[in-house]
């Protein structure tokens, strides 16, 4: 069994329509959806705030790198381009946090791989991820330096404050559960 933390945002075109589709095509596997927050963007590239959530969900039948490749085809299908790092985009999908079900218990995957780094790397620093899924999974732990295993939210008192300031909850729905 493989569990996910997947981070979707977007500040192109109908921001909320691309959130809503990662939602259709992962509902079967969906264990939970954060609210919608309206975020600043993260990196220095000037551009329009973003929409965000994050989502929680499994698949008996994904490793990570399958995650991986279906968050691409999302990005795809909105026509997401890859032209400046942090820039503007229809859709961002990301794996923040992937984990392997197994008979003690669920063991988190750790990967260095430049292709796909789990955890992600920058999660950490990350008010628009911590906040919402802070909000789906009180309780979640996140490793920044292996065997170190830290609160979400010690690591979001850990930042700045105005940035978790710039992370404000809207009124939008992605239309989760129903």
């Amino acid at each position: 069994m493989s569990r996910v933390v997947l981070s979707i945002g977007s500040n192109l075109g109908d921001r909320l329509a691309h959130l809503r589709g990662v939602i259709e095509a992962l509902r079967p596997g969906l264990l939970a959806v954060s609210s919608v927050y309206s975020t600043p963007p993260w990196g220095g590239v000037p551009q329009q705030d973003y929409l965000n959530a994050v989502l929680v969900a499994q698949d008996p039948n994904l490793e990570p790198s399958d995650w991986l490749r279906l968050g691409q085809e999302l990005e795809q299908a909105a026509d997401r381009v890859r032209e400046v790092r942090w820039g503007a985009r229809t859709l961002d999908v990301d794996i923040v946090w992937a984990g392997q079900r197994r008979r003690d218990g669920e063991v988190p995957c750790r990967s260095a791989d430049p292709v796909l780094t789990l955890p992600h790397p920058q999660a950490h620093r990350r008010a628009f991820v911590l906040v919402p899924w802070l909000e789906v999974e009180p309780e979640a732990v996140l490793e920044v330096t292996a065997g170190a295993p830290q609160s979400l939210r010690d690591l979001l008192a850990a930042l700045d404050a105005t940035e978790i300031e710039g992370v404000r909850r809207t009124d939008f729905t992605l239309g989760w559960p129903v």
